[in-house]
């Protein structure tokens, strides 16, 4: 194999210093037909199996309901997306598995169960078993012939899972492992006939990963979960009573667990982000057409300029969403190719692929939940009384949408990640964010260049707003790690609001380079509506950012030090106001006339 040297491809959290052009990054209108084809099998399916289904899927009485939901979607391939062809998959490409998981967002309790087999159920042993273990799990996996779960957390092991008192004990003999312990909030638990267990060897630090048949015995749980939402989703606590496995079904290595844990949640991750979009582009076309329908002093409230700006908010956080999620998975995948054609084998590019973008992996997942409950959250709001009823679609929406801030890691935990890598990247010099944020420390006591802008181009003053916002990352973050030390990690407030500004800054220029790439093929005409929305973004995020930083600063700073920094966060977040009600309206125009989200 020819060895391929890309000098030009990004690293993760690379963003924050280096310039991306347009035509370097994905967008979804890049999609072949062939990957849309495979998206309108996915609509198909759902309009089909779940969407006239949704009561039945829902009632908890039901469990088998989702059993065959899952193993028909295994029967379309639907199950085997991304993996090898030679077990039973199609082998997908991952910015296509991110598609798949975009459009079967809108599934509900469907999405739910979908994303724990074919991600932290399947992904596992795809990425971590050997050839043995491949060879005869994941072609069962792939067609759903076997549906599978994974057993992680624990009653006092959530956000720190690596605390997890789940023991292996290796018998006399050698031959297999005695698992003994409690798992809880298992998806897919009650009809799964896999579990991927997480346990402790003896006294060991890290968790070891076990491949469990459910005909091995030992298994026990209770009832199902009577949860807030994602009601027709089985999730169970899971005991393990003596549970005899093999030693050959040790997954990886001895301790390896926790290693594998923290890479598949990576992948879980971008895929939740991705995997929240058909969900917020149902229930914004949802409210749209009831807004429409629904009349107040003898007009439609879609009409009324507060409705439009709801429906224009709603949009544009969807469009920020899903320009940033393909991002993020081109260069993904763009990295998995590289590092394949380089010699690494298929499941150690993927693993690596990923890992590398693990700050951009954390900023989907948060941005994409909660794009999720916002536009939920307006949809019941624009509905009205209605919205609160169960006979309207927005009550099972807003409970469903809840769950999406908290699992593959909650939030907090996302934003604090994502920090935390970058700095420990930047010290470890895999990521030179020193260099620039002390030449930002430098700017500071420097007098203000102001530079013309040629006002003649499209996002001129955007674009130079996008690199003062890098600018206040790094002289925020600077001086916060400058000040505090290791002591930063302590600063979890700090840190969300650091998360905070590089999360708004990754999505507002995501947003202009999609934007501009579509300009380029269409032109500024046909692409009206998503400059609008680019605008208003680019405008919004600066809001954010200045509140976070400021809020930052004033933690770790006082006097003189102080005023600095405040009058250098204030250079960098000048921006000529722009009239967001006129482009809200123009959006919120667009969709009405459209009658759904159009974007």
């Amino acid at each position: 194999m020819v060895a391929v040297s890309n000098q030009n491809a990004i690293k993760g959290g690379e963003f924050l210093i280096r310039e991306t052009e347009a035509h370097e990054i994905f967008i979804p209108e890049d999609f072949t037909a062939e990957q849309r084809m495979m998206a309108q099998a996915c609509e198909d399916f759902l309009n089909t199996e779940i969407h006239p289904k949704v009561e039945e899927m829902d009632n908890m009485k039901n469990t088998e309901f989702m059993h065959k939901a899952m193993q028909k979607a295994g029967e379309l391939g639907l199950l085997g997306i991304t993996v090898p062809e030679e077990y039973s998959g199609l082998n997908m490409s991952f910015n296509t598995s991110m598609l798949i998981a975009d459009v079967l967002g809108s599934g509900g309790s469907f999405s739910t169960a979908y994303g724990a087999h074919t991600g932290i159920g399947t992904q596992p042993i795809v990425l971590y078993g050997n050839e043995e273990q491949k060879k005869k799990y994941v072609p069962k996996l792939a067609t759903g012939e076997w549906l599978a779960c994974y057993c992680l957390t624990e009653p006092d092991a959530g956000s720190d899972a690596n605390s997890g008192k789940t023991k292996a004990v290796l018998s006399a003999d050698g031959k297999y492992y005695t698992i003994t312990g409690q798992k809880m909030w298992i998806s897919n638990a009650g009809f799964a006939e896999l579990f991927i267990v997480f346990a402790k060897i003896e006294d060991d630090k890290n968790l070891t990963a076990f491949i469990v048949e459910k005909s091995f015995g030992g298994i026990t749980m209770n009832e199902e979960e009577k949860k807030l939402g994602i009601k027709g989703s089985s999730t169970r606590q899971v005991f393990f009573n003596d549970c005899k496995v093999p030693v050959e079904n040790m997954l990886s290595t001895r301790g390896n667990g926790f290693k594998i844990a923290v890479n598949v949640l990576n992948i879980g991750r971008i895929k939740l982000g991705a995997g929240v979009i058909g969900g917020c582009k149902m229930v914004t076309s949802q409210a749209l057409t009831y807004s429409k329908e629904r009349k107040q002093f003898k007009t439609p409230i879609a009409n009324f300029g507060a409705i439009k700006r709801k429906l224009a908010e709603m949009a544009t956080k969807i469009y920020a969403t899903e320009s940033l999620c393909y991002r993020a998975g081109q260069n993904i995948e763009d990295n998995i190719n590289s590092l394949a054609a380089n010699g690494m084998s298929d499941a150690e590019s993927k693993l690596k692929g990923v890992e590398q973008f693990a700050v951009e992996c954390a900023i989907a997942k948060v941005h994409g939940s909660e794009t999720l409950d916002f536009t939920v959250d307006e949809g019941v709001q624009i509905y009205g009384g209605m919205g609160f009823s169960e006979e309207a679609p927005m009550a099972r929406a807003y409970r469903d949408a809840r769950i999406s801030r908290i699992y593959e890691g909650t939030n907090e935990i996302n934003r604090m990640l994502l920090v935390g890598t970058i700095i420990k990247r930047a010290l470890k010099g895999e990521l030179d964010i020193i260099t620039p944020a002390m030449a930002v420390a430098k700017e500071l006591t420097s007098v203000p260049s102001f530079e013309s802008i040629d006002a003649s181009l499209l996002f001129a003053e955007e674009k130079s707003v996008i690199k003062n916002m890098k600018k206040a990352i790094l002289m925020v973050a600077g001086k916060a790690v400058q000040n505090l030390g290791e002591k930063i990690n302590d600063e979890q407030e700090i840190m969300m609001n650091i998360a905070d500004m590089i999360i708004e800054t990754y999505a507002a220029e995501s947003v202009l380079l999609r934007t501009e790439k579509m300009v380029g093929v269409k032109g500024e005409k046909a692409c009206e509506q998503q400059i609008n929305m680019s605008k208003l973004y680019v405008s919004e995020a600066l809001e954010k950012l200045g509140t976070a930083g400021k809020e930052a600063v004033a933690s770790f700073t006082q006097g003189d030090e102080q005023k600095v920094m405040l009058m250098g966060l204030k250079r960098y977040t000048k921006l000529t106001p722009v009239n967001t009600k006129e482009l809200r309206r123009a959006v919120a125009d667009a969709m009405i006339e459209e009658g759904k989200y159009c974007f």
